[in-house]
Protein backbone atom coordinates (compact mmCIF):
# COMPACT_ATOMS: atom_id res chain seq x y z
CA UNK A 1 0.00 0.00 0.00
CA UNK A 2 2.85 2.37 0.84
CA UNK A 3 4.68 1.70 -2.43
CA UNK A 4 1.45 1.94 -4.43
CA UNK A 5 0.37 5.23 -2.83
CA UNK A 6 3.77 6.87 -3.24
CA UNK A 7 4.04 5.62 -6.82
CA UNK A 8 0.67 7.05 -7.83
CA UNK A 9 1.36 10.21 -5.84
CA UNK A 10 4.73 10.70 -7.55
CA UNK A 11 3.02 10.44 -10.94
CA UNK A 12 0.34 12.91 -9.80
CA UNK A 13 3.00 15.35 -8.59
CA UNK A 14 4.89 15.05 -11.88
CA UNK A 15 1.70 15.75 -13.85
CA UNK A 16 1.03 18.81 -11.69
CA UNK A 17 4.51 20.17 -12.34
CA UNK A 18 4.15 19.58 -16.08
CA UNK A 19 0.84 21.46 -16.10
CA UNK A 20 2.33 24.34 -14.09
CA UNK A 21 5.31 24.63 -16.45
CA UNK A 22 3.05 24.46 -19.50
CA UNK A 23 0.95 27.36 -18.17
CA UNK A 24 3.96 29.63 -17.50
CA UNK A 25 4.38 31.36 -20.87
CA UNK A 26 0.67 31.74 -21.53
CA UNK A 27 -1.18 35.04 -21.20
CA UNK A 28 -4.49 33.47 -20.23
CA UNK A 29 -7.69 35.33 -21.18
CA UNK A 30 -10.45 36.08 -18.72
CA UNK A 31 -12.33 32.84 -18.11
CA UNK A 32 -15.94 32.68 -19.21
CA UNK A 33 -18.58 32.03 -16.60
CA UNK A 34 -20.61 33.66 -13.89
CA UNK A 35 -18.97 36.37 -11.79
CA UNK A 36 -17.71 35.25 -8.36
CA UNK A 37 -18.62 37.71 -5.58
CA UNK A 38 -15.60 37.07 -3.32
CA UNK A 39 -12.70 34.68 -3.88
CA UNK A 40 -10.01 34.08 -1.26
CA UNK A 41 -6.45 32.78 -1.60
CA UNK A 42 -4.93 32.22 1.86
CA UNK A 43 -1.49 30.68 2.28
CA UNK A 44 0.82 29.47 5.04
CA UNK A 45 3.71 27.15 5.77
CA UNK A 46 4.02 24.12 8.06
CA UNK A 47 6.96 21.86 8.88
CA UNK A 48 7.13 18.15 8.02
CA UNK A 49 9.66 15.81 9.70
CA UNK A 50 12.23 14.54 7.20
CA UNK A 51 15.20 12.18 7.08
CA UNK A 52 18.60 13.65 7.87
CA UNK A 53 19.89 13.87 4.30
CA UNK A 54 17.04 16.28 3.45
CA UNK A 55 18.26 18.87 5.97
CA UNK A 56 21.99 18.90 5.31
CA UNK A 57 23.30 22.44 5.34
CA UNK A 58 20.01 23.83 6.64
CA UNK A 59 20.14 25.77 9.89
CA UNK A 60 17.44 24.96 12.44
CA UNK A 61 15.69 27.39 14.78
CA UNK A 62 18.13 26.46 17.56
CA UNK A 63 21.58 27.85 16.76
CA UNK A 64 24.12 25.15 15.98
CA UNK A 65 21.51 22.46 15.37
CA UNK A 66 20.28 21.27 11.97
CA UNK A 67 16.67 21.74 10.96
CA UNK A 68 14.55 18.64 11.76
CA UNK A 69 11.85 19.57 9.25
CA UNK A 70 11.24 20.94 5.76
CA UNK A 71 8.51 23.48 5.13
CA UNK A 72 5.42 22.61 3.16
CA UNK A 73 4.18 25.78 1.49
CA UNK A 74 0.45 25.39 1.49
CA UNK A 75 -2.46 27.34 0.06
CA UNK A 76 -6.14 27.01 -0.68
CA UNK A 77 -8.85 28.75 -2.67
CA UNK A 78 -12.46 29.24 -1.56
CA UNK A 79 -15.42 31.49 -2.21
CA UNK A 80 -17.88 33.45 -0.13
CA UNK A 81 -21.32 34.71 -1.08
CA UNK A 82 -23.05 35.25 2.26
CA UNK A 83 -22.64 36.45 5.84
CA UNK A 84 -24.68 35.83 8.97
CA UNK A 85 -27.02 38.20 10.83
CA UNK A 86 -24.10 39.60 12.84
CA UNK A 87 -22.12 40.36 9.68
CA UNK A 88 -19.59 37.51 9.99
CA UNK A 89 -18.62 35.89 6.66
CA UNK A 90 -19.77 32.41 5.72
CA UNK A 91 -17.60 30.26 3.47
CA UNK A 92 -19.44 28.75 0.51
CA UNK A 93 -20.01 25.02 1.21
CA UNK A 94 -17.64 22.60 -0.56
CA UNK A 95 -15.84 25.49 -2.26
CA UNK A 96 -12.35 24.90 -0.85
CA UNK A 97 -9.54 23.36 -2.88
CA UNK A 98 -5.99 22.83 -1.61
CA UNK A 99 -2.50 22.79 -3.07
CA UNK A 100 0.98 22.60 -1.58
CA UNK A 101 4.41 21.00 -1.67
CA UNK A 102 7.89 21.15 -0.22
CA UNK A 103 9.33 23.63 -2.71
CA UNK A 104 10.71 27.13 -3.10
CA UNK A 105 8.50 30.21 -2.78
CA UNK A 106 8.95 30.86 -6.51
CA UNK A 107 7.71 27.38 -7.41
CA UNK A 108 4.84 27.60 -4.97
CA UNK A 109 3.81 30.97 -6.38
CA UNK A 110 3.33 29.43 -9.82
CA UNK A 111 1.44 26.51 -8.28
CA UNK A 112 -0.98 28.72 -6.35
CA UNK A 113 -1.42 31.08 -9.30
CA UNK A 114 -2.54 28.13 -11.43
CA UNK A 115 -4.99 26.87 -8.80
CA UNK A 116 -6.52 30.34 -8.38
CA UNK A 117 -6.81 30.64 -12.15
CA UNK A 118 -8.60 27.32 -12.39
CA UNK A 119 -11.04 28.48 -9.74
CA UNK A 120 -11.93 31.68 -11.60
CA UNK A 121 -9.66 34.35 -10.12
CA UNK A 122 -10.17 36.56 -13.17
CA UNK A 123 -13.97 36.44 -12.64
CA UNK A 124 -13.86 37.39 -8.97
CA UNK A 125 -15.48 40.73 -8.23
CA UNK A 126 -13.53 40.95 -4.99
CA UNK A 127 -10.12 39.23 -4.76
CA UNK A 128 -8.63 38.62 -1.31
CA UNK A 129 -5.26 37.15 -0.33
CA UNK A 130 -4.46 36.26 3.27
CA UNK A 131 -1.33 35.29 5.15
CA UNK A 132 0.77 35.92 8.22
CA UNK A 133 3.67 38.35 8.28
CA UNK A 134 6.14 36.16 6.38
CA UNK A 135 8.02 38.19 3.77
CA UNK A 136 7.95 35.40 1.16
CA UNK A 137 4.13 35.43 1.20
CA UNK A 138 3.76 39.11 0.37
CA UNK A 139 6.53 39.00 -2.23
CA UNK A 140 4.63 36.17 -3.89
CA UNK A 141 1.35 38.08 -3.68
CA UNK A 142 2.87 41.16 -5.31
CA UNK A 143 4.04 39.03 -8.24
CA UNK A 144 1.03 36.79 -8.82
CA UNK A 145 -1.99 38.57 -7.33
CA UNK A 146 -1.63 42.31 -8.02
CA UNK A 147 -4.63 44.42 -7.16
CA UNK A 148 -5.99 42.02 -4.55
CA UNK A 149 -7.02 42.99 -1.02
CA UNK A 150 -4.27 42.02 1.45
CA UNK A 151 -5.20 40.80 4.94
CA UNK A 152 -2.79 39.71 7.68
CA UNK A 153 -4.31 37.05 9.90
CA UNK A 154 -5.64 38.86 12.99
CA UNK A 155 -4.83 35.99 15.33
CA UNK A 156 -1.25 35.84 14.10
CA UNK A 157 -0.92 39.58 14.76
CA UNK A 158 -2.31 39.07 18.27
CA UNK A 159 0.26 36.34 18.84
CA UNK A 160 3.03 38.84 18.06
CA UNK A 161 1.67 41.10 20.81
CA UNK A 162 1.37 38.23 23.29
CA UNK A 163 5.00 37.22 22.71
CA UNK A 164 6.10 40.80 23.34
CA UNK A 165 3.91 41.10 26.45
CA UNK A 166 5.50 38.00 27.97
CA UNK A 167 8.96 39.39 27.25
CA UNK A 168 8.06 42.70 28.89
CA UNK A 169 6.66 41.02 32.02
CA UNK A 170 8.39 37.62 32.33
CA UNK A 171 7.74 37.21 36.06
CA UNK A 172 4.18 38.48 36.30
CA UNK A 173 1.16 36.58 34.96
CA UNK A 174 -1.32 39.41 35.44
CA UNK A 175 0.47 42.33 33.78
CA UNK A 176 0.66 40.80 30.28
CA UNK A 177 -3.13 40.50 30.27
CA UNK A 178 -3.60 44.15 31.21
CA UNK A 179 -1.05 45.25 28.64
CA UNK A 180 -2.78 43.16 25.98
CA UNK A 181 -6.18 44.62 26.81
CA UNK A 182 -4.86 48.07 26.02
CA UNK A 183 -2.79 47.23 22.93
CA UNK A 184 -4.96 44.52 21.40
CA UNK A 185 -8.52 45.54 22.18
CA UNK A 186 -8.08 49.30 21.83
CA UNK A 187 -5.46 49.50 19.08
CA UNK A 188 -4.86 46.33 17.05
CA UNK A 189 -8.46 45.08 16.82
CA UNK A 190 -9.64 48.58 15.95
CA UNK A 191 -7.06 48.95 13.20
CA UNK A 192 -5.21 51.82 14.91
CA UNK A 193 -1.84 50.52 13.79
CA UNK A 194 -0.05 53.89 13.67
CA UNK A 195 -0.94 54.47 17.34
CA UNK A 196 0.10 50.92 18.19
CA UNK A 197 3.49 51.40 16.51
CA UNK A 198 3.95 54.72 18.30
CA UNK A 199 3.17 53.12 21.67
CA UNK A 200 5.65 50.30 21.02
CA UNK A 201 8.45 52.63 19.92
CA UNK A 202 7.93 54.80 23.01
CA UNK A 203 8.38 51.77 25.29
CA UNK A 204 11.67 51.70 27.22
CA UNK A 205 13.60 48.78 28.66
CA UNK A 206 16.96 48.20 30.28
CA UNK A 207 17.34 44.83 28.54
CA UNK A 208 19.00 44.99 25.07
CA UNK A 209 17.14 41.79 24.11
CA UNK A 210 13.77 43.32 24.99
CA UNK A 211 14.65 46.57 23.21
CA UNK A 212 15.45 44.56 20.08
CA UNK A 213 12.19 42.59 20.41
CA UNK A 214 10.20 45.85 20.70
CA UNK A 215 11.90 47.24 17.59
CA UNK A 216 11.27 44.04 15.63
CA UNK A 217 7.57 43.97 16.52
CA UNK A 218 7.10 47.68 15.85
CA UNK A 219 8.65 47.19 12.41
CA UNK A 220 6.34 44.22 11.80
CA UNK A 221 3.18 46.19 12.54
CA UNK A 222 4.36 49.25 10.64
CA UNK A 223 5.22 47.16 7.59
CA UNK A 224 1.79 45.49 7.58
CA UNK A 225 -0.37 48.46 8.61
CA UNK A 226 -2.40 48.51 5.39
CA UNK A 227 -3.06 44.78 5.77
CA UNK A 228 -4.43 45.25 9.30
CA UNK A 229 -7.39 47.54 8.64
CA UNK A 230 -9.66 45.07 10.43
CA UNK A 231 -12.69 47.33 11.01
CA UNK A 232 -12.75 48.17 7.30
CA UNK A 233 -12.48 44.49 6.34
CA UNK A 234 -15.26 43.56 8.75
CA UNK A 235 -17.53 46.25 7.32
CA UNK A 236 -17.05 44.47 3.98
CA UNK A 237 -18.00 41.16 5.69
CA UNK A 238 -14.57 39.67 4.92
CA UNK A 239 -12.67 36.99 6.80
CA UNK A 240 -9.80 38.33 8.92
CA UNK A 241 -8.47 35.00 10.20
CA UNK A 242 -6.68 32.04 8.63
CA UNK A 243 -8.93 29.40 10.15
CA UNK A 244 -9.58 27.76 6.79
CA UNK A 245 -5.90 27.36 5.93
CA UNK A 246 -5.04 26.25 9.49
CA UNK A 247 -7.70 23.53 9.28
CA UNK A 248 -6.41 22.57 5.84
CA UNK A 249 -2.85 22.22 7.16
CA UNK A 250 -4.12 19.79 9.80
CA UNK A 251 -6.36 17.85 7.43
CA UNK A 252 -4.13 17.54 4.37
CA UNK A 253 -0.66 17.70 5.91
CA UNK A 254 -0.46 17.03 9.64
CA UNK A 255 -2.95 14.16 9.95
CA UNK A 256 -1.09 12.19 7.27
CA UNK A 257 2.55 13.32 7.29
CA UNK A 258 3.21 14.24 10.92
CA UNK A 259 2.24 11.10 12.79
CA UNK A 260 4.49 9.61 15.45
CA UNK A 261 7.73 8.15 14.10
CA UNK A 262 7.35 9.49 10.55
CA UNK A 263 10.37 10.87 8.68
CA UNK A 264 10.01 11.66 5.00
CA UNK A 265 12.09 12.28 1.94
CA UNK A 266 11.02 15.39 0.04
CA UNK A 267 10.02 13.22 -2.92
CA UNK A 268 7.88 10.94 -0.74
CA UNK A 269 6.22 13.81 1.10
CA UNK A 270 5.38 15.61 -2.15
CA UNK A 271 3.98 12.40 -3.65
CA UNK A 272 1.57 11.91 -0.75
CA UNK A 273 0.66 15.61 -0.71
CA UNK A 274 -0.22 15.47 -4.41
CA UNK A 275 -2.31 12.32 -4.01
CA UNK A 276 -4.05 13.64 -0.92
CA UNK A 277 -4.73 16.95 -2.66
CA UNK A 278 -6.43 15.19 -5.56
CA UNK A 279 -8.56 13.24 -3.10
CA UNK A 280 -9.65 16.18 -0.92
CA UNK A 281 -10.26 18.39 -3.96
CA UNK A 282 -12.58 15.79 -5.49
CA UNK A 283 -10.32 15.35 -8.52
CA UNK A 284 -9.08 11.80 -7.99
CA UNK A 285 -11.39 10.32 -10.62
CA UNK A 286 -10.32 12.99 -13.13
CA UNK A 287 -6.69 12.09 -12.47
CA UNK A 288 -7.46 8.39 -12.92
CA UNK A 289 -9.17 9.03 -16.25
CA UNK A 290 -6.26 11.16 -17.49
CA UNK A 291 -3.75 8.50 -16.44
CA UNK A 292 -5.68 5.69 -18.16
CA UNK A 293 -5.99 7.78 -21.32
CA UNK A 294 -2.25 8.48 -21.33
CA UNK A 295 -1.47 4.79 -20.78
CA UNK A 296 -3.79 3.79 -23.62
CA UNK A 297 -2.21 6.35 -25.94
Amino acid sequence: MERRAEGIGADAAQREQAAIQQALPLDLPVMAGKPIPILYVPMDGTGVPVVKQETRGRQGKVEGQPAPTREVKFGCVFTQTKWDQEGYPIRAPDSTTYTGAVETAEEFGRRLDREAGKRGWSRAQKQVVMGDGAEWIWNLVAEHFPGAIHIVDLYHARQHLWELARRLYPNDEGKPRGWMKLHQKRLLDQGKIAKLVGALRARKSRSPEVVEKIRTEADYFERNAQRMRYPKFRRQHLFVGLGVIEAGCKTLVASRLKQSGMFWTVRGANAILALRGYHLNGRLEDYGEARRAATAA
